[in-house]
């Protein structure tokens, strides 16, 4: 069963649309569930001043995609970073087992906008100080598909 928490975002998200302009941009999907998740972020002096997502599957992935935005928006990057699944869960009230997956994705699609902006920016030295560097060889093998650990599909 869902918590009030994953009702009221999935209800009324925040944070949707695009930024056509944006500094980085994450996108993830798994096509086993369905569940497909772009993020775009805008950054100033290291800082997440702007985010937005697009959310295409179940209502635990927009949920999970309007906490993680809400989370991250004003962070700096590194803090943005450490904006897990398990973050994203429980700042919900938590999530049914098998849709836990879905807090994956959002989390994966906002490191892949932070990575995307760093790699935009040539900051690689950024990138490995982070440990980043699975994630952008992910991306520049153009992998968006993460089943994750929870995916019961």
């Amino acid at each position: 069963m869902y918590s009030d928490k994953v009702f009221e975002h999935f209800r009324n998200p925040r944070n949707v649309g695009e930024i056509k302009d944006a500094d980085g941009v994450g996108t993830v999907g798994n096509p086993v569930c369905g569940d497909l998740m772009t993020i775009y972020i805008k950054v100033e002096n290291d800082r997440i001043k702007d985010i937005k997502f697009q959310t295409f599957g179940c209502a635990a992935a927009i949920a999970t995609s309007s906490m993680a935005t809400e989370l991250a928006k004003g962070k700096t990057l590194k803090e943005a970073l450490e904006i897990t699944r398990d973050v994203v869960a429980e700042a919900l009230g938590g999530l049914p087992k098998q849709k836990m997956h879905c807090s994956n994705l959002a989390a994966d699609a906002l490191r892949r906008a932070i990575v995307d902006y760093l790699r935009k920016n040539g900051k690689f030295d950024k990138i490995k100080e982070l440990g980043l560097e699975k994630e952008l060889e992910k991306m520049e093998k153009g992998e968006t598909d993460d089943h994750g650990e929870y995916c019961e599909a």
